[in-house]
């Protein structure tokens, strides 16, 4: 009788480890974010939105951007997105659009694409074609142009302007810290026209700073309406770095995304 309540207790168990085997967990079943910075910033600027993201129980991985060219870039990171299994949900940041746009084409585990104070161009649209379709972008002015020995000319934004044309509503200290480690990006990656956009197949979603001074704001209104956006947020006097100064907002997108069925 013993021998046989054994046998019968080590059944229970088994059928039971193997229902909870069988059963994915709810981190195994959640994408994994990829989150791509854009120009005149650098990783570290998703830091508040990856906290968010993983306080929630999502794997987040902020990947460099090399900023040399459209093509390449998205290269780059198409294969950061092909290293991971599972589904993936693919942030952009400003020129960060254009690459994502591009990167999701030959990654058939994206599932959404998100968009933040981002390009999101249509066939043959470039970053500096799409910023001029409406009035209302500072960021000529506040460009200081560096020649390369190679004869490429990288972009940067003037430290003492950065502030004000980048990230306003960031605290000054922190802002001039951003100035300090910008990455540049070349004028040639800004003017590179896009290949078939992925936001057509895929559901795309849009946040951006009704005071973003590198991206008019009517301009992304223009993209979100064109990509037929599942959700769009305008934040009330957001600047471009909205994921430095709004990253609450940001990640509640991001996870907006991520368990759309």
């Amino acid at each position: 009788m013993k021998k046989i309540t054994k046998i019968l207790a080590l059944a229970t168990a088994l059928t039971v480890s193997a229902g909870i085997a069988a059963q994915p967990s709810i981190a195994q079943s959640r994408p994994t974010i990829v989150l791509i910075h854009g120009a005149f910033a650098e990783s570290s600027s998703w830091d508040g939105v990856i906290a968010e993201l993983e306080r929630d129980g999502y794997t987040a991985v902020a990947a460099a951007n090399p900023l040399r060219s459209v093509a390449t870039d998205a290269a780059a990171v198409a294969a950061v997105v092909h290293s991971i299994s599972g589904p993936v949900v693919l942030v952009g940041h400003s020129y960060g659009g254009p690459v994502v746009t591009e990167a999701a084409n030959d990654s058939p585990n994206v599932k959404a694409l998100v968009y933040v104070a981002a390009f999101a161009p249509d066939n043959g649209e470039s970053s500096l074609s799409l910023s001029a379709k409406f009035p209302g972008s500072t960021l000529g002015n506040a460009i200081v142009p560096v020649e390369r020995p190679d004869g490429v000319r990288d972009l940067f934004i003037e430290r003492s302007k950065f502030h004000a044309q980048f990230a306003a509503d960031v605290p000054k200290e922190q802002a001039d810290l951003m100035a300090a480690t910008q990455r540049p990006v070349t004028e040639a990656a800004l003017a590179e026209p896009s290949g078939d956009p992925a936001w057509r197949k895929l559901p795309s979603y849009w946040i951006y700073g009704s005071q973003d001074r590198n991206i008019p704001p009517a301009v992304m209104r223009f993209m979100a309406e064109r990509a037929r956006s599942v959700k769009t947020v305008v934040i009330d006097g957001a600047s471009h770095a909205l994921m430095v100064s709004h990253p609450h907002d940001v990640a509640d997108l991001i996870e907006a995304a991520a368990t759309r069925q």
